[in-house]
């Protein structure tokens, strides 16, 4: 069984922006970890994306929310607006001290978590407002999904979605730090019975 859990927050003033579960893309997250188990050299965590086509607001303030994507392995976000590395061994990530993947472990627990950082710096990405007062919530950067990518050998690139997780608008500008926590937990079913 595989968990996600996602947290959004400000690491200068300690506000959690988004605390939520997210949805596992099965199909995709099946295949990263029979080829990574297998020595293939992909199938491994290295990049999250952000989008921003995951929600709309009526004129009420009301919030629709559309349903994780999930379901086909060419699945992606709804509309994708920006992306980064996060795996800290490719030479790629100029910051892997803020943007890394942590593999931890308790002795003797039947779960082991991939713990992956994503910072967005004050100047990143470019072109961001200076502010997060924004008016128009279909803004590039403005974010309500975002998920994590394999690397996929035969492509060159990270092509594969493992997750997906939608949330209410989220503005990032340059006058704050955003870090993203996601947590991907592998535990083995303590319950399950084999049969002969």
């Amino acid at each position: 069984m595989i968990e996600g859990f996602i947290k959004i927050w400000e690491p200068e003033t300690g506000n959690i922006i988004v605390d939520k579960k997210n949805a596992i893309h099965y199909e995709n997250i099946s295949i990263a970890m029979a080829n990574a188990l297998a020595d293939r050299n992909f199938g491994f965590v290295q990049e999250m994306h952000f989008g921003n086509g995951a929600s709309s607001i009526d004129s009420t303030g009301i919030i629709t929310y559309l349903a994780p994507n999930v379901l086909n392995q060419n699945a992606d976000l709804y509309n994708p607006t920006y992306s980064k590395i996060v795996n800290d061994n490719n030479p790629q990530n100029t910051d892997p001290g803020r943007n890394k993947i942590e593999v931890r472990h308790v002795t003797g627990k039947k779960y082991t978590d991939i713990v992956i950082t994503c910072t967005l710096d004050y100047g990143e990405p470019s072109g961001q407002d200076a502010t997060d007062n924004a008016t128009n919530l279909n803004s590039e950067y403005v974010f309500d999904e975002l998920g994590l990518k394999s690397w996929d050998d035969t492509t060159g690139d990270a092509t594969r979605l493992l997750t997906h997780v939608v949330f209410h608008p989220v503005q990032k500008s340059l006058n704050r730090i955003i870090q993203i926590d996601y947590t991907l937990r592998i535990q083995s079913l303590t319950t399950f019975t084999e049969t002969a």
